[in-house]
């Protein structure tokens, strides 16, 4: 499909998020006309077909610098035999294509996934580090629910709630103590490998996790309210005082005629004005400036050049097209007098909620028969549940004690 896009002034000059919908990256490598029918035997359809339980080779995530790389390793001998897929993505800023191929890795035959990402700024790095801590987070300490909306409002909210913002500062923290020590990085998170940076880059990344700590503190250190609004004044101009019906005509004129009917005029306006898009809790819970948006410009004062750090980003199109216009479920996209009966912030919950759940799967048993309620047995019949039980990666990784690189 076209790519949903607005004027080339609105994209800004830097993406944090994708404006494309996410793609399983090994479906998109399948040769097309390829049924489950004549698929064979070893593959994961003909598995299905065979009604053999087929659980996926755990992975893990190394990020070098601006690349990062995604493993999906076995054990033993066996993971000298398993075939390799490589994939270089170039500036994909949100990792979304990496997060919908690895919880969709069950379906396909086991591999090993290198996935090798580029990226043209070091803020982008730190956000792809930051977004799979996030993913990969223990579903004994954060659920389900509570998960996928700090996903969303880290991914694609300029403004955080304070639960959201808290989860962030402790988390960059962290990362800021690790990045400067390779050996306790990979301890401590085996997904993840900075060997390839330089000392200089390594510097500069630890900078950025700082000041998202907030160890620079004070509300003028990155007031994201008054940054939004001169973006938005910039991109305007004299149709500042317009912004509501320009929002509308960049909406229907601009994104709907190219394929992203879902995305409601509602939250499309209030993206536009606040920043924020994914509105999960009541709007007055917003008001933390979310700091991973931040980036470094050198700009002209007074005849010389200076640094200063700002929201530089993306201010036509919004984070609603990479989870937000595409489903699974069908019903998700039905219409009822010509209007979605879902909006673009709900299809994204869902798709982002289905994703880390199929991530979760990994690290705990799942029924196959879904949440129902187990009837009582009589005594001395089998045991009708049949559930497919998967490894956590980050587990699996530091009980064989060894990394591949």
């Amino acid at each position: 499909m076209t790519t949903p896009a607005g004027s080339g002034a609105g994209f800004g000059w830097v993406s944090w998020w994708g404006l494309s919908p996410a793609l399983d990256l090994q479906a998109e490598g399948e040769s097309p006309g390829r049924s489950s029918a004549s698929a064979p035997p070893g593959s994961s359809a003909g598995r299905r077909r065979q009604g053999e339980l087929w659980r996926p080779s755990p992975a893990r995530v190394v990020s070098s610098g601006p690349a990062a790389q995604a493993d999906a390793d076995a054990d033993g001998d066996a993971a000298r035999a398993t075939p390799e897929l490589n994939v270089l993505l170039l500036g994909s800023v949100d990792g979304r294509h990496l997060l919908r191929t690895l919880a969709r890795a069950a379906r396909w035959p086991r591999r090993r996934l290198n996935f090798y990402l580029l990226e043209h700024n070091l803020e982008a790095v730190a956000r792809h580090m930051l977004i799979f801590s996030l993913a990969l987070e223990d579903p004994e300490k954060m659920g389900l629910q509570e998960q996928s909306e700090a996903f969303l409002e880290v991914w694609g909210n300029a403004l955080l709630r304070a639960p959201v913002a808290a989860f962030v500062r402790e988390q960059a923290s962290r990362l800021a103590l690790l990045v400067p020590e390779p050996d306790r990085l990979e301890r401590e998170l085996p997904w993840l490998s900075l060997r390839a940076l330089k000392f200089r880059e390594r510097d500069e990344l630890e900078a950025v996790l700082r000041f998202w700590s907030c160890e620079e503190r004070g509300p003028q250190a990155f007031p994201m309210g008054r940054l939004w609004d001169a973006r938005v004044r910039h991109y305007l101009g004299s149709r500042y005082d317009a912004r509501c019906g320009v929002s509308d005509w960049d909406l229907r004129m601009k994104l709907h005629d190219r394929g992203a009917q879902v995305i409601h005029t509602q939250e499309f306006r209030r993206w536009r004005d606040t920043g924020v898009a994914f509105e999960l809790r009541d709007s007055s819970a917003y008001h933390e400036p979310n700091r991973t948006l931040a980036s470094g410009r050198l700009l002209t004062h007074c005849g010389e050049r200076v640094a200063a750090r700002g929201y530089w980003g993306d201010i036509a199109t919004g984070p609603f097209v990479a989870f937000g216009i595409e489903a699974d479920d069908q019903s998700l996209l039905q219409t009822r007098n010509g209007q979605p009966t879902k909006t673009a912030g709900e299809i994204t919950q869902h798709n982002v909620m289905e994703v880390l759940r199929e991530l979760a799967a990994w690290g705990r048993p799942r029924d196959t028969q879904g949440d129902r309620e187990k009837q009582p047995e009589p005594e001395g019949s089998p045991e009708q549940e049949t559930s497919v039980s998967g490894r956590n990666p980050e587990a699996d990784v530091r009980r064989t004690g060894s990394l591949e690189r």
